[in-house]
């Protein structure tokens, strides 16, 4: 229990667990007040009432929304961004952060000059969306071939089925917390 959000950790393996990628491990950590100026990424898991959003890439892999933030600026605009870039969709409630992941880099420099380093978070939290258009990727982005509303047992069994039972744990977090 961390910052008032009680999260049994044991129920959800594959998402607290570590992660080392030789110059990068990272944990996952449940809490809703990261520094800002030590967040290099941010990810929503969106609703529209009682289904969740998912978007799948071109490799078919299912994925959540977010991504890297730019030289100055904020997480929140780094948000708003992401969301239309890759969902084509826009926050209409507030964005509740409930956790993040702890990255511990040995690496000589940041991913990206003006990121953090060598500790730094990726933010996740979750919000009610609208999907208002087709994602609009910039030129270099991930190619997001779908944008799916589904229920929290169908996201859970796509993220399975391609490899991510991490983000199935988060996913399910996500819904038990929205809906205390």
């Amino acid at each position: 229990m961390t910052n008032g959000l009680n999260v049994d950790k044991e129920l959800y393996p594959n998402l607290f667990r570590e992660h080392n990628w030789g110059r990068i491990i990272s944990n996952f950590e449940v809490f809703n007040n990261v520094p800002e100026r030590l967040i290099s990424n941010i990810n929503i898991v969106p609703f529209i009432n009682r289904k969740c959003i998912l978007i799948q890439l071109d490799n078919g892999n299912w994925e959540i929304p977010g991504g890297t933030l730019e030289a100055n600026e904020s997480y929140q605009s780094a948000l708003d961004r992401e969301l239309v870039e890759e969902a084509g969709a826009r926050l209409v409630s507030s964005f509740t952060i409930f956790g993040a992941w702890k990255f511990i880099s040995s690496a000589e420099k940041p991913y990206r000059p003006h990121l953090p380093h060598p500790i730094y978070y990726r933010v996740v939290g979750y919000g009610d969306v609208e999907l208002a258009s087709v994602p609009l990727i910039p030129e270099g982005g991930e190619n997001v071939v779908a944008v799916e509303a589904m229920t929290i047992q169908e996201a859970k069994q796509n993220f399975i089925h391609t490899g991510r039972p991490d983000l199935a744990e988060l996913y399910e977090i996500a819904d038990l917390l929205r809906t205390k």
